[in-house]
Formats: C-alpha cells, sequence, structure tokens
C-alpha cells in the first residue's frame, strides 16, 4: 500500500459480526459514487487484488438485482447475488448479499470540501463461530477492494 492509501485509510474497525472500513478519498463525492453505481466502473475495481468481475445483471434500485462472478486469481469463481434495499442519490447505497456469507451492506458517501468520506458498513448474519471464520478473508479482501477503488477514482479523475 503507497503512502498516499495509508494517508486516507481512516479505520478499519471490526466488531461481534461487522466490519466497519472508512476511508477519505481525494475525489468529488459523485465521482465515488459513479464508481459504485454505474456497472462499467464496478467491473474495475471491485473485489480483491488478483481478482476480476464479469457482471451479470444490475439493476441499482430498491429490490433490484446485482449479479455477478469474481473469479479468483487462482482460477476458481465465486457466484454473488445481491439485492438493493435502499439506494439514495450521492449519499447511500444498502444492499443485501444473499449468498453465502450473508450480510447487509450500507456504503455511505459525504462530501468533505471536494473530498469524499466513505463508510462501508457490512453485518453478517452467520454465526460468531462462522464469522470468526469468515473475517480472516473478508477483512483483507475489504480493504484492497477499497485499494483498488481509490486506483480506479484516479484513473476516473484523470480522464
Amino acid at each position: 500500500m503507497n503512502q498516499n492509501n495509508e494517508a486516507n485509510k481512516i479505520a478499519t474497525q471490526v466488531g461481534e459480526c461487522e466490519i466497519v472500513i472508512t476511508r477519505v478519498f481525494d475525489t468529488p463525492r459523485d465521482l465515488v459514487f459513479d464508481a459504485w453505481t454505474k456497472e462499467e466502473n464496478l467491473s474495475k475495481w471491485w473485489g480483491p487484488l488478483g481478482f476480476t468481475m464479469t457482471s451479470e445483471k444490475f439493476d441499482l434500485k430498491p429490490g433490484g438485482t446485482w449479479q455477478f462472478i469474481m473469479h479468483g486469481p487462482d482460477g476458481v469463481d465465486f457466484p454473488n447475488t445481491n439485492v438493493f434495499v435502499e439506494v439514495v442519490q450521492l449519499e447511500r447505497i444498502v444492499f443485501k448479499h444473499t449468498v453465502f456469507p450473508h450480510f447487509l451492506a450500507t456504503a455511505i458517501f459525504e462530501d468533505l470540501d471536494g473530498k469524499t468520506k466513505l463508510t462501508y458498513r457490512t453485518v453478517f448474519e452467520e454465526t460468531t463461530a462462522v464469522f470468526d471464520k469468515v473475517k480472516t478473508y473478508a477483512v483483507p479482501g475489504a480493504e484492497q477492494t477499497m485499494d483498488r477503488l481509490e486506483e480506479h477514482l484516479a484513473s476516473m479523475s484523470s480522464q
């Protein structure tokens, strides 16, 4: 992780069955929100380092489905299905991950004088014992995903 990433990484907190990652990006909120809400952007940064993503369905509205396959660097495919619960333009996205591990994710976008504070919270529905195993890969995976988002935002800003 480069120094800029370190400076912008505010916190990763792990609770009993939740992970909260907070970052500040030196990018306007509308661009950060676009990175999360436009399929062509999501496919470029969603997932941990070394992963790629193939989108199958993206219907950004409450009750809409986001289906995709994450392709691991080792060739293993991970089908994912999310259902959007809430979408508030430039402010918040809430979705339910309907395949294992089950969780409710909330992304909150706050304007900080031209920068964007992103708070990404995942609350897992699994037992504490299962979460203890899941968090061993979910925490570093989520942090890497935020690193990839930052890299993608830099490429969006330079266009």
